[in-house]
């Protein structure tokens, strides 16, 4: 029994001296904000002119219409995004703007992995999801522009895009707060034995919201279908996740709640596609929820009104030589599934369906002040509205 005692007390006494080691450590070392990098197993190979590895080598599990769809499915996401940020700095559209550049991935390949009748809910860097879902550019546009014939009816604006017909249960404003609301779609499918299920988006900002720990217990405790995903981008608004978090593999926040979780290297489209595959599998198989940690990166600032000083022009470069688009273009030129000039063409065709999207937005009225009282209750007449 001493013999026991004296281990005791010598592990506790090592412990502590490590404990004290890694403060004075912490102590010396400033606290620099960098990105989030792949662990060293999802490290990706570059593509293009020095690629170490042929793309094709790695990438035959998908076919020329997957990557073709993927190509023009990002492409849109990336020229509206870009069109949207321009007609911001010209004040043609007002309050917040959260691009969505660079991080395109995280949804183009969770969109190909799952089928039509799940559903779809983020925060407020919400305007690729609905696009990748097939919302018209011109619903999307008008809502940017505070429009009638927007998709919220001009009353969201960038943060609150919604269609339900393709599944998209909005843009939420609120830091985390969608998570218990993904969980609660995800609870309404199992409760009416659909089969679907939902994947509910976060950034990395909302992992340290009480509420996401109680969705996540609760989420296991009753396997509710719903595939949490932090887009883990490097960045809380301007903060970087070593300073904001202890844990910043964010992925094994999910294992405290014995949730199967992973990191997902999120620049590679097919690593997406694969690991939102799986989870989806586990989720209708009665399995419960998966959370994936989307390793990505966003080029622009938190919002338009941000500078991103808190980063080096060399950090975002090393980020852009590794880009989705670019990766998948470099795919599909190797493996011959179109050529240069085809690739352009699709561009061009993209471009101008944006510029119809503003000629759209810019051209439809207003809506009328009244409207300021409809859909705020379901219940039509009711009765305690004072006008």
């Amino acid at each position: 029994m001493a013999d026991t005692k004296v281990k005791a007390a010598s592990k506790a006494s090592n412990s502590t001296s490590k404990a004290k080691s890694k403060a004075q450590q912490s102590a010396q070392e400033p606290l620099v904000p960098t990105p989030p990098q792949p662990d060293s197993e999802l490290q990706p190979t570059p593509q293009g002119a020095a690629a170490a590895k042929s793309p094709a080598a790695q990438n035959q599990a998908f076919d020329k219409d997957t990557y073709m769809r993927w190509y023009e499915s990002m492409m849109l996401m990336r020229r509206f995004e870009e069109k949207a940020g321009q007609l911001y700095g010209q004040q043609k559209i007002r309050g917040f703007c959260h691009l969505y550049i660079g991080q395109e991935a995280c949804v183009a390949g969770a969109v190909s992995a799952l089928r039509k009748g799940d559903k779809y809910i983020t925060a407020y860097r919400d305007h690729a999801h609905p696009l990748a879902l097939g919302t018209s550019p011109n619903a999307l546009m008008a809502e940017l522009f505070a429009k009638e014939t927007g998709c919220s009816k001009g009353k969201g604006g960038s943060m609150h895009m919604f269609d339900k017909s393709v599944g998209f249960m909005g843009g939420h404003g609120i830091v985390g707060g969608q998570v218990p609301l993904g969980a609660g779609i995800a609870f309404a499918e199992k409760y009416n034995k659909t089969g679907n299920l939902c994947i509910c988006y976060m950034g990395d900002g909302a992992v340290r919201q009480g509420a996401l720990h109680e969705a996540f217990n609760m989420a296991m405790l009753w396997k509710l279908p719903v595939i949490f995903v932090v887009e883990n981008n490097g960045y809380a608004m301007g903060t970087s996740v070593q300073r904001t978090s202890n844990v910043t593999d964010l992925y094994t926040l999910g294992e405290a709640y014995d949730m199967p979780s992973e990191p997902v290297d999120a620049m590679q489209v097919e690593e997406v596609h694969q690991a939102v595959a799986r989870a989806a599998e586990r989720a209708r198989a009665g399995e419960g929820p998966t959370f994936l940690e989307f390793k990505t990166y966003r080029y622009k600032g938190h919002s338009m009104s941000d500078p991103a000083k808190y980063r080096t022009k060399e950090e975002v470069e090393g980020y852009r030589q590794r880009d989705t688009i670019e990766n998948v273009r470099a795919v599909i030129l190797e493996r011959q599934f179109a050529t240069e000039q085809e690739l352009e063409a699709i561009d061009e065709r993209i471009k101008a369906q944006v510029a119809e999207s503003v000629e759209f937005a810019e051209n439809s009225p207003f809506p009328p002040a009244e409207e300021l009282f409809q859909d705020v209750y379901v219940q039509a007449d009711y009765p305690y509205i004072r006008e």
